[in-house]
């Protein structure tokens, strides 16, 4: 079923792109040229990263890890580059770049999730303004401690959580037994569905703004975004997320969790774009870079994804980890056997 959503994703973005090109080509289009470029962007941009992950996918976990970790080193690298840093910073993005970075996806290969899920918020946190500090260089020290620490959060700790959901172990719930059962799906799907939601909630929130928006979220931050964008395409997305897995059934939610998950995925992904555009504007800056074929720089095209990634990792985890659910199993059932032994009891007249 990965294999069939993998499939339907690549042929429906190629077939966008060409209808995108047709349409580029026509003299008379009643479509606004500016629209159809930026949705063409939008369209290529996409269809290369699913490719990439189709390829490292295939390859071997270890190959998706690395790749997320690229991904991560050239955001970051991005975001850094975009606001000046100092000399006595210098030292301190080494240790960023070359130490914090690699590990956090070293210890994501090596699915070590009580040191996965703390390097970098905790530990990152103290070294970075402490390392700062000790360079002697006290002008702008929460700013510039805030960019480095904001930037390894977004960039790299919250990107990570993706490419961690090949870690997970995964129960699902059998209706007709009303119990848990192992999942016994592929997390590589897993994976493919989350970013098969964000894409589409991206390209939907894109749609949505030109076709229905009139009520601008916030004109200063982005003159685009419309709350009817955002809540069109959430809705939207949840019905997608529900239709594939009555279809293909990737994911280890039922239906209507499905939903809810490309609900929440969504809007976080709306929220990260948001949020990205404000830091732009703060700056001064229109793009990002330039990675990303088609589309201004890569951190433009994984904000979204950057936030919506921990908050579907760690939902996905709570509602659906194997280990807890399956052991609740076993609770019920000798909270189950209990009370038959005491009926029997009681009606042997025991007590």
């Amino acid at each position: 079923m990965t294999i069939a959503l993998v499939l339907i994703v690549l042929v429906s973005l190629a077939i966008l792109l060409f209808a995108g090109q047709i349409l580029k080509r026509q003299p008379e289009s009643h479509v606004d040229p500016a629209i159809l470029r930026n949705f063409n962007k939008r369209v290529t941009s996409w269809l290369t990263i699913c490719v990439m992950l189709v390829v490292a996918l295939m390859l071997h976990k270890v190959v998706t890890v690395i790749l997320f970790g690229f991904v991560s080193f050239w955001a970051l690298r991005e975001f850094i580059t975009m606001t000046p840093t100092r000399l006595g910073d210098h030292r301190t993005l080494f240790w960023v770049f070359l130490g914090f970075t690699p590990l956090q996806y070293v210890l994501v290969g090596l699915d070590l999730y009580e040191l996965y899920t703390i390097v970098i918020p905790v530990y990152a946190s103290l070294f970075i303004p402490a390392r700062i500090a000790f360079a002697g260089d006290h002008k702008r020290f929460l700013e510039r401690t805030a960019k480095i620490q904001f930037g390894l959060l977004i960039c790299v700790y919250s990107l990570s959580h993706a490419a961690a959901l090949l870690n997970l172990d995964l129960a699902q719930w059998d209706s007709s037994r009303s119990e848990w059962q192992p999942w016994l799906g592929s997390t590589a799907g897993l994976l493919f569905f989350f970013i098969v939601t964000v894409q589409v909630s991206d390209m939907l929130h894109f749609v949505w703004d030109r076709l229905f928006g009139k009520h601008i979220i916030a004109a200063a931050v982005n003159a685009t975004k419309t709350w009817e964008g955002l809540i069109g395409a959430a809705c939207c997305a949840s019905l997608v997320g529900m239709l594939i897995q009555v279809v293909l059934g990737v994911t280890p939610f039922t239906w209507y969790g499905a939903g809810f998950m490309a609900l929440i995925i969504s809007v976080m992904a709306s929220s990260g774009s948001m949020t990205m555009s404000a830091i732009k504007r703060d700056r001064g800056v229109k793009e990002y870079g330039t990675l990303v074929l088609g589309h201004a720089g890569v951190l433009d095209r994984i904000d979204s994804v950057c936030f919506a990634a921990p908050i579907f990792f760690h939902l996905t985890r709570f509602f659906t980890d194997a280990k807890s659910r399956l052991s609740g199993n076993a609770v019920i059932e000798n909270m189950a056997q209990v009370a038959a032994d005491v009926t029997v009891a009681a009606g042997a007249g025991w007590f």
